[in-house]
């Protein structure tokens, strides 16, 4: 595997289920945005991205970048929607009952209800096979344990 640097803007190849292409960008804070494409086919103009629905955001660990493990294959300028990633949820571990919201633009934790963090991603970093599990997961049209678990948390 290649070693490369992490850079916003890179747009990254991801197979999963040994056949099929997926795509993701890296964001200017700490996210990761991962984009509806799943063909057996890579990506012949990544520049095509630009007009892909997002399916999710989430904070990735550096080395599956800086490994290899997700290969750079461009870069492109990171769209307007996706230039102030969307905020995330933090649940005290000692204290269930006691939410936050955290701003993944500025670093902000401010206090949160339940009902405020529900929709939101968890504040967490993603490893590779979870993430590669998710996207498995969505287009088998099959429910991603994680997601279930995460998403749990602030709608029970």
């Amino acid at each position: 595997m290649a070693r490369q640097r992490k850079t916003p803007g890179a747009i990254l190849e991801i197979k999963i289920d040994d056949e099929y292409y997926c795509y993701a960008q890296t964001l200017q804070a700490s996210g990761t945005a991962f984009f509806d494409y799943h063909r057996k086919e890579k990506l012949k103009d990544i520049s095509s991205i630009v007009n892909l629905p997002v399916l999710f955001i989430v904070a990735v660990y550096n080395d599956i970048i800086t490994q290899g493990h997700w290969l750079k294959v461009g870069k492109l300028e990171i769209r307007d929607d996706l230039k102030v990633p969307p905020m995330e949820f933090i649940q005290d571990m000692h204290h269930p009952e006691k939410f936050e919201l955290y701003d993944p633009n500025t670093g902000a934790i401010i206090p949160a209800t339940k009902e405020e963090c529900r929709g939101l991603e968890i504040c967490a970093v993603w490893d590779q096979h979870h993430v590669e599990q998710r996207l498995s997961d969505y287009y088998a049209g099959r429910p991603n344990y994680l997601q279930e678990k995460y998403r749990k948390i602030v709608e029970d």
